[in-house]
This record gives structure tokens, C-alpha cells and sequence, in this order.
């Protein structure tokens, strides 16, 4: 098998981090303060942006480390 099949695509740690962020956010909140969701609410913004634009703040920085994207469009 090839090395570069092995990789994570872009898509897939935005989704990944995302999804931790996400998580941490619904736990923080409920132990420490409601103020927390605003972290939910900031990734469902940059989510928007990805879909709209093709670009977010943490795809810059992925693609600035060599992640390569699956989708070409």
C-alpha cells in the first residue's frame, strides 16, 4: 500500500477536530458555564465558511503543514 493512502485527508481532521471541539464545548458547558457553547457556535460558523468558501481559518492552517484536500473543486 502506498504511504500517501495512508494520510487523512483534509476533509477528515476538519471533521475530526470539529467533532472534538464540539464535544469538549457540550461537556465545558455543562460543568463549567453555559458560556461554552459560544466554542459550538464558532465551529458551526467556520463549517458554514468551508462549505461556502472552501476555506476556514484551521484549513489554511492544515494545508500550511502539507494536508492535502480530497475534494477538487
Amino acid at each position: 500500500m502506498n504511504s500517501t493512502n495512508t494520510k487523512w485527508p483534509l476533509e477528515r481532521r476538519l471533521f475530526l477536530m470539529a467533532g472534538t471541539v464540539t464535544i469538549l464545548s457540550a461537556v465545558l458547558s455543562a460543568l463549567v458555564s453555559p458560556w461554552f457553547l459560544l466554542l459550538t457556535a464558532f465551529v458551526g460558523v467556520n463549517q458554514w465558511m468551508f462549505t461556502a468558501f472552501g476555506n476556514c481559518p484551521a484549513s489554511f492552517v492544515f494545508r500550511k503543514f502539507g494536508v492535502q484536500s480530497q475534494c477538487k473543486w
